[in-house]
Formats: structure tokens, C-alpha cells, sequence
């Protein structure tokens, strides 16, 4: 490691800190800044309205002069999902491997873009140089094929970014995670390893993406009578590669439903990633065809997404697929936190018609695709790091991952936990915090970015959880006069035919609030009227039915 540069490596968080996606981590030195993958994350309860969450970029915007480019770890959508959206806004070439830019150039389609974006394809084991940085592309074990580790070069050291991994011995694809060139790296010195931390409160290792091919073969033998409709993440190549094959295998077609299942399965045919035999695949439309024993259906919505395929099977709104007694449902994934109530309004509705329903606390139907304790010590063991950064997770995973780094020797003044926009600053005199920048979420709304704000959100807990009373009144201002009584408008407040005492009460106040403030000021204009009746409403509404509905006065001057 040069010794005598007297440049500073920053490293600052746009997001995968202390939350569950939106994952985004920027990389500084002198006048290159290079960004290592563009994620987007789910709204939480108190978001009302919201489709998506990416990460505030005002940084990047700022300095898009140094951007060199954008380097992906993989194609899941915790870490593309933003990039349409970034893409509107600064425009540097992005690097990925093959499946994960077949992926985002799906997602473009969907977007008018004000320029033709940059995507360079990488392999793992190459390495490109942006700038003060070169990146080497390692390939990782993961639940998408195609995953890379990042080892990126600075002037002051290497270091590397874990992305998405996990230990699979026996994987699908063939390639075991390069852990020979994992160690080579650790060799040679690692000034920082950034390192996920989804699952490291739990112990041991994950198991093989091929324990869940040893379920299928079983759930296919035990209802050799029944149509297997199978609901997995659309990412997740390898099972579905899997059920092909256990299908192809009982001599069963397989049809494809869902629409972010159809373009992956799509790129990933298109591109080698996956092999189908000739004849197993079947269009959707023509199921009907078929004896349910002769049936595999592959959907999407093992999240219980109110839109999504699964969803709408369950309560009787799909076009093509009805379910009933001859059908067995496969959950082949796990709820992700804050999923866990949507999941289990899905299997309670199939439950109820009848309709069998296995799922990973049955039956080993899904295995993770992250790394447990002992491979995320494995891989600290093989890049010895001097500094030590957990990312990917909430407090609790980051907290668990710095124990982890903590037994296996790395000083606790090296080991930083960090947030989002903090600045994480390292030259030869070693690592501090130096500052924060702009940082957070920006709410995704339809076609609105950005226009969705605290305020917004907070009208919209307001009126879904009090709902609103609207108060029309004219007047003349100059006269100083109520020209009729106000009309009183009830939405999610009470019901109107059920209340008309209370809604005279209402009446009664806003006319007497509207003209005492006339007749006593000179000076009162609408905004004056608007803050009385909204005033003495709100007070009484209170005490009346210990409720706060949104008022919203309405004067209009005649």
C-alpha cells in the first residue's frame, strides 16, 4: 500500500444502511467518483400511496462532472431498481454482466429517457478503470445468476464490496463463488471490506440452492394427481431452471404467468442463462389443453402482492387460472420483513377454498440467498481487512455483522457502522467520520418522483386516519357579509344521513365563526375566515367525538 499519497478515499452511503433495499454506495477520491449499485426499496405502512422508494442522488447531481460510472453487483431489484429513475438525472456509463443489464434494458423500455444510457457488459474476472479506480468483477454465489463481488482498486488500497453472496458448493449453474481469487486479494492487503449483513444473526451456513431441488422431486411425487402451481421470486433463474426440470422429468408442461416473471425468464433464455426443453414451455392462454396432472404454472406474488399473479388466483380474478381441489400451491420463498401479513392472507384464502398449500415452514421449498455467519466469516478470514464496514440491513443486522468482525480480530476502533449521507473518510493516518452529505428517501408515486413529500404524507395519514369535513361558504367581503349558510361535506369522517345533528351543530358553528370574524374586523380576509372556522371546527370536533378530520375551509368571495 503506497504509503506517501496524500489523497482521501470517501465513502458515503446513499441508502442499504439501517433499512431493507435501496441499495447505493458511493466511492470518492480527488476528482473520480465512481457509484456501486442503484437499488430501490418497498414504502413502509406510513406511506400511503407510494409504489417505490429510491435513494435522494442530490449528491450526484451536484458533481456529475466526476461521476465515471456506475458498477452493478447484480440484477435484483434492491440494487437496479432505481437506475431508471438516477438515469433521468446524471447519465455515467454502467457496468454489469450480461443477465443483470438483459434485465435493466426490460426496465428501460418503460421509460423515456433524454438520452441514449451507456450499458457496457463485463464478465467476472474482468477488470474495468474508471478514473483513480479499478474495478475487478468476482464472481459470487447468490439467488440470481450472474452475482459479482466488486474488488476496486485505489490509490490508497483495495477495497472490496461483498454485494449479494452466499456459499453454494453444489450451485445450479455449475461455478462455485471464486473464493481462490477472494484470498489471492486478501493476500495482497484490504484496506476496506464492505460486507452485507442480511442474514448475519443467523448461524452456520445457508444451505444449497439444490436442497430445494430435492423438495420439488418430492412434492412432484407426492401429487401426481394435482396441478403444482409454484409462486417464487421472478429473479431466482436457478428455481425456476429447477422446476422446469423436475417438471420436464414427470413428464409435465410448464406455463408462465406473471409479467416481471416473463421478462426475466425471457432475458435469462434469451441470453443462456436458462435451458428449457423442447416442448415443456406453454403459452398461459392455452392451460385449458391439459389435465391438471399434466400442469406446472410458475407466478410470481410469493410477497401476497395485491397485484400480483398469485394474488389474483387466490381470490378468484386471474383470467386464465381458476383454482380449486385439484390444485396444490408452493410458496417456493420466504416473507420479507414487513411481508409477513399479505403472506398469510394468501394461504388463509386458499386454505379456505380447499386448496392445499406448502410453504418453507412445511417443507424445505426455499433456501436463502445470503450468506449465514460462518461463510461471512469465511470471507472476512480470506480478505483480512484493515477496516471493516457492515452493509445491507437494518441496525440489527449491521450490529450482528460487527460481532462477527469482532471475534475474528478486527479491532473495534476499525470497524465502522455507518448511516446514510455520513461520510466515512480514510487516508494514511488512518479512517474517521468527516461530515455528512444530502441524503434519504425520495417516494415514487405514479409517474411523480420526488413530488410526494413529508407534507403530503402526513395529509394523507391525516385524512386515512380521520378523514376530512369541508366547509363551502360565500361571502362578501366588502359588505361584510355571509351571503348563505356554508354546505358542510363529511368524507371518511361519519356517514352524513346517519349525523345530520352533528352536521347542523358543524353548520351552526362555521356560520357563527365566519360572521363574528366579519363583524368584528374591518381588515379579515379569507385567509383570517379560513383559520377561525378551521379553529373553532377542529376544538369541537375534538371534544364531540375525540376525532381530528382534516378541516378544510372554502370561502369564496362574491
Amino acid at each position: 500500500m503506497p504509503k506517501k499519497d496524500k489523497g482521501k478515499l470517501r465513502v458515503i452511503p446513499l441508502g442499504g444502511l439501517n433499512e431493507i433495499g435501496k441499495n447505493m454506495t458511493v466511492l470518492e477520491y480527488g476528482e473520480d467518483i465512481i457509484i456501486i449499485d442503484c437499488g430501490l426499496g418497498f414504502p413502509d405502512e406510513d406511506m400511503p400511496g407510494i409504489d417505490l422508494v429510491i435513494p435522494d442522488i442530490t449528491y450526484l447531481e451536484a458533481n456529475r462532472e466526476r461521476i465515471r460510472g456506475i458498477v452493478l453487483t447484480h440484477g435484483h431489484e434492491d440494487h437496479i431498481g432505481a437506475i431508471p429513475y438516477c438515469l433521468r438525472q446524471i447519465n455515467p456509463p454502467v457496468y454489469g454482466t450480461k443477465l443483470t443489464l438483459g434485465i435493466i434494458k426490460n426496465k428501460l423500455e418503460e421509460h423515456v429517457l433524454p438520452y441514449e444510457p451507456s450499458l457496457n457488459c463485463v464478465n467476472a474476472g474482468q477488470t474495468v478503470k474508471l478514473g483513480a479506480f479499478s474495478i475487478e468483477f468476482i464472481h459470487v454465489n447468490h439467488s440470481i445468476a450472474d452475482a459479482c463481488a466488486l474488488a476496486i482498486t485505489t490509490p490508497l488500497g483495495t477495497v472490496v464490496h461483498s454485494g449479494d453472496f452466499k456459499l453454494d458448493i453444489t450451485p445450479i449453474d455449475g461455478e462455485m463463488m471464486n473464493i481462490t481469487r477472494l484470498g489471492e486479494i486478501g493476500r495482497r492487503g484490504v484496506l476496506l471490506l464492505m460486507c452485507e449483513s442480511t442474514n448475519a444473526e443467523r448461524p452456520g451456513y445457508t444451505p444449497s440452492e439444490k436442497k430445494v431441488g430435492k423438495s420439488l422431486e418430492y412434492i412432484f411425487n407426492t401429487n401426481a394427481d394435482k396441478r403444482i402451481v409454484i409462486a417464487t421470486f421472478s429473479s431466482n433463474v436457478h428455481r425456476v431452471q429447477q422446476i422446469i426440470n423436475v417438471s420436464a422429468r414427470h413428464g409435465r408442461k410448464v406455463a408462465i404467468t406473471g409479467r416481471s416473471m416473463l421478462n426475466i425468464i425471457g432475458a435469462a433464455v434469451e441470453l443462456g442463462y436458462m435451458t428449457v426443453p423442447d416442448g415443456v414451455l406453454v403459452d398461459i392462454n392455452d392451460i385449458k389443453r391439459y389435465k391438471p396432472e399434466e400442469l406446472t404454472l410458475v407466478t410470481t406474488g410469493s410477497q401476497g402482492e395485491p397485484m400480483s399473479a398469485l394474488y389474483r388466483m387466490a381470490f378468484s380474478d386471474h383470467s386464465q387460472v381458476t383454482l380449486g381441489r385439484n390444485d396444490v400451491v408452493i410458496l417456493s420463498s420466504s416473507a420479507i420483513p414487513g411481508n409477513e401479513k399479505l403472506v398469510g392472507r394468501i394461504i388463509n384464502e386458499l386454505s379456505k377454498n380447499g386448496i392445499g398449500v406448502l410453504h418453507d415452514a412445511s417443507l424445505e421449498v426455499h433456501v436463502s440467498g445470503h450468506a449465514c455467519q460462518e461463510e461471512l466469516k469465511l470471507l472476512q478470514a480470506l480478505l483480512k481487512p484493515k477496516y471493516f464496514m457492515p452493509v445491507h440491513g437494518e441496525y440489527r443486522h449491521l450490529s450482528a455483522n460487527r460481532e462477527l468482525a469482532l471475534d475474528m480480530g478486527i479491532e473495534d476502533r476499525n470497524i465502522f457502522i455507518s448511516d446514510i449521507g455520513k461520510v466515512l473518510e480514510i487516508d494514511v493516518n488512518g479512517a474517521r467520520y468527516a461530515g455528512a452529505v444530502p441524503a434519504g428517501k425520495v417516494l415514487v408515486d405514479g409517474y411523480g418522483v420526488g413530488d410526494v413529500g413529508n407534507i403530503v404524507l402526513r395529509d394523507r395519514r391525516h385524512l386515512s386516519q380521520d378523514g376530512l369535513i369541508v366547509v363551502v361558504a360565500s361571502v362578501d367581503l366588502d359588505a361584510r357579509l355571509l351571503l348563505s349558510e356554508p354546505d358542510i361535506i363529511s368524507r371518511g369522517f361519519v356517514y352524513v344521513r346517519e349525523s345530520e345533528e352533528l352536521m347542523e351543530e358543524i353548520r351552526a358553528l362555521a356560520t357563527e365563526a365566519i360572521t363574528d370574524r366579519l363583524e368584528r374586523s374591518d381588515k379579515a380576509d379569507r385567509m383570517d375566515l379560513k383559520t377561525s372556522v378551521k379553529d373553532v371546527l377542529s376544538k369541537y370536533l375534538y371534544n364531540k367525538t375525540k376525532r381530528k378530520p382534516m378541516v378544510l375551509p372554502v370561502i369564496v368571495n362574491v
